[in-house]
């Protein structure tokens, strides 16, 4: 084995091995000797990988002190599992080698990277993006189990989501009571919910042709059909809400072990959450809510799966410029970091503004906010549309009733047939889509 990797030894540029590896790869029968042997077949960079002890990188003659070369900074922490560790050093060795960094930055990133792998499960997924490891390098972790570092561990889950999603026109037909109520009014079964939120997908779809940036909020409990045509229409995004309908405080609609119904969904359906939530609400019942949107976050993070969460605060006090921003600002206290927003119209730029602050300054790496319809008419929209300019982490909306509330009270009495359904609840949410490009200027 040795004759034959000394054979290849001249040709390299960079020859990185463990003590072992560095012996074998040489013929000799320590350390310092195979240095010296490896040296006089190649002038490569060579990089000694010592475990627990980072590494040392020889870039010229080898001195008869083996601790005599470039050396990174080294990472204290728990070993969990060691499986891809050397892959994982790799990586951030040849990030600063290629680049043309200094020996020591590249050590340094490699034994960083090499710490990842080794304080998380998993392998290659683990790995640190490359701004996770920034923030570790200026920050540090007060963990030397590095999987139990919150902050590091949204960074990663932030940095490598499935796509970007830098615009998002939904319709929201995940509504229930509204419609039960519209069946129970008119007297038809609750079952004709299944069959009316499919014409809803064909009416999106018949908008959206496959086009980025469209996407759906359908329901558990009257969608599961809905689900299947959705999927076959290639929208960019589509959510599910948890919430039981108008529970205040927050209840989940099936189980609250909200966990084991995650766990079932499709891995790129987007869990969506409605909380009425007020900042000035009495203190038990935040706490209540709170604790509610916390386990949903943490269950969330468990299984793999984005969170929406929409705070509706007009129906229960007051709004002003700074309402919104502080209910944000109290969710992100206790470490729920959404991926989105989905937030109702603001009465001031001063307001949007505020929210857009209080996310940056708390996610930085938040998708950002969908605005919400509130049955509002589309002109009412419109100008709802226009005046979120000034905040450029909206990027889009997920509107219901505005679209499909007409077409439901007149289908489900038997007064409009099914492509009549199909092309008002089209020709409305055509109408919102152009009507939002309109104030991105698009």
């Amino acid at each position: 084995v040795s004759a034959l990797m000394k054979s290849v030894l001249p040709d390299c540029d960079l020859i990185v091995g463990t003590e072992e590896e560095i012996m074998i790869a040489s013929g000799a029968d320590n350390v310092l000797a195979s240095l010296k042997a490896i040296r006089a077949a190649t002038p490569a960079t060579i990089v000694l990988k010592r475990g627990a002890m980072g590494c040392i990188v020889y870039d010229g003659p080898i001195s008869d002190n083996l601790e005599d070369g470039i050396v990174g900074q080294g990472f204290p922490i728990e070993v969990y599992n060691v499986l891809g560790a050397g892959d994982a050093f790799m990586s951030g060795f040849l990030r600063g080698w290629l680049a043309g960094e200094p020996h020591a930055t590249s050590a340094t990133w490699a034994n960083a990277c090499g710490a990842f792998a080794v304080s998380r499960l998993l392998c290659a997924p683990e790995y640190p993006t490359w701004e996770e490891l920034q923030y570790f390098l200026k920050n540090g972790s007060e963990q030397r189990a590095l999987r139990k570092d919150e902050a590091l561990n949204h960074i990663h889950w932030a940095t490598t989501r499935r796509k970007d999603i830098p615009l998002l026109m939904a319709l929201a037909i995940d509504h229930r009571s509204q419609l039960t109520d519209i069946c129970d009014a008119v007297k038809v079964s609750h079952s004709k919910i299944n069959a009316f939120k499919r014409l809803a997908v064909a009416a999106a779809a018949r908008v959206s042709q496959g086009r980025e940036g469209y996407g759906m909020l359908i329901d558990e409990r009257f969608g599961r059909e809905a689900f299947f045509d959705a999927a076959k229409k290639d929208f960019s995004w589509i959510g599910r809400p948890v919430e039981l309908p108008g529970s205040r405080p927050l209840r989940f609609e099936f189980s609250q072990d909200i966990g084991s119904q995650l766990v079932e969904w499709p891995v790129e359906h987007c869990i969506k959450c409605l909380c009425f939530y007020h900042p000035d609400d009495p203190e038990a019942l935040k706490q209540e809510q709170q604790q509610k949107l916390r386990a949903l976050f943490d269950a969330a993070r468990k299984v793999g799966r984005e969170l929406l969460v929409e705070i509706i605060a007009g129906k229960h006090g007051t709004l002003d410029d700074t309402t919104i921003s502080r209910a944000i600002t109290e969710l992100y206290a206790l470490g729920i970091k959404p991926d989105w927003w989905k937030l109702e119209p603001q009465h001031s730029t001063a307001a949007w503004k505020n929210i857009e602050k209080a996310i940056n300054d708390n996610d930085p790496w938040c998708r950002g906010i969908v605005l919400l319809g509130l049955e509002a008419p589309a002109d009412q929209l419109e100008k709802a549309f226009a005046a979120t300019a000034v905040a450029t982490l909206v990027k889009g909306f997920a509107v219901g009733r505005t679209i499909f509330a007409y077409a439901a009270q007149q289908w489900l009495s038997g007064q409009m047939n099914d492509e009549e359904a199909i092309a008002d609840m089209a020709g409305r949410f055509e109408e919102l889509t152009k009507a939002w490009l309109r104030t991105r200027g698009l």
